[in-house]
């Protein structure tokens, strides 16, 4: 079983503070945003990826999955031709620094792009990226994150759409909740989605919105044992990566949460 740490909201202003966090603690492996090593928007090197490689190997960690911050939500031929290249170089990156596993977002909402144009408009740019995501093995993710996507039926409609074996979920415990979907409601979307999960984001908490609060696993209102028995029951064989939104001590409720899991999913 591996544990993994997003790195987000956690100890460390740097990535070499972040991945020391993440290696005393007793994580296995880390999940990267393309901005911790990409942030001028270049083509990411080789040389660039064996930097980050040699970083995670001192410190006995892998990556377990990159985090492409891409918008899919758009329509114009210039826009989806540069994110689905953007997307392309993101993945060739992922690969040399160990991971074929993308953390992908569906994209912002715009008042220039009617609502019921955005799963076409998300489709589309994902059915661009097959023919190298296919080739080279690798497995997009889509995150319930944001209001897009936040629904699991939606999220299914678009995997149908786009009806490829690579395409899939980032599943985040939380993010349902967020959105303002009851309880039961996240326990059924968990239920569904959970064949297609690439990738996991173990979160808590209590509330929706402007009323959300982070929570440390466990003490918050999510009912993550039928979440992780949702995965089980399916064979799901990807890591189990931590997400805390508190506030306070940082080290303190990441701790906190890699305790719970190596209590709980080991046991589920």
């Amino acid at each position: 079983m591996k544990f993994c740490l997003i790195h987000h909201n956690t100890p460390g202003d740097t990535l070499e503070a972040f991945l020391d966090y993440a290696a005393e603690t007793g994580f296995d492996s880390v999940e990267l945003t393309i901005s911790d090593v990409w942030s001028d928007e270049t083509d990411p090197t080789e040389r660039e990826a064996e930097r980050v490689r040699k970083m995670l190997e001192a410190r006995g960690l892998e990556v377990a999955a990159v985090s492409s911050e891409n918008d899919f939500i758009v329509i114009e031929e210039d826009q989806i031709r540069a994110q689905v290249e953007r997307m392309a170089r993101i993945c060739k990156f992922a690969q040399l620094v160990g991971t074929h596993i993308i953390r992908t977002e569906g994209g912002s909402r715009k008042k220039e792009i009617p609502v019921e144009n955005e799963c076409a408009a998300m489709a589309e740019c994902l059915k661009r990226c097959l023919g190298f995501v296919e080739k080279d093995g690798i497995y997009l993710g889509v995150d319930n994150h944001g209001v897009v996507t936040n629904d699991a039926e939606l999220q299914l409609k678009l995997f149908s759409m786009v009806d490829s074996p690579n395409v899939g979920a980032t599943l985040d415990t939380m993010n349902y909740r967020w959105m303002g979907h009851p309880v039961e409601t996240c326990n059924r979307f968990y239920d569904l989605i959970a064949p297609r999960v690439f990738h996991t984001h173990v979160k808590d908490g209590t509330g929706s919105q402007k009323d959300y609060v982070g929570r440390v696993l466990g003490d918050g209102e999510i009912d993550l044992n039928h979440a992780l028995a949702a995965l089980k029951r399916v064979g799901y064989q990807g890591v189990y990566c931590a997400e805390w939104e508190g506030r306070g001590d940082k080290a303190q409720g990441y701790a906190k949460c890699l305790e719970w899991m190596k209590q709980h999913i080991n046991s589920n």
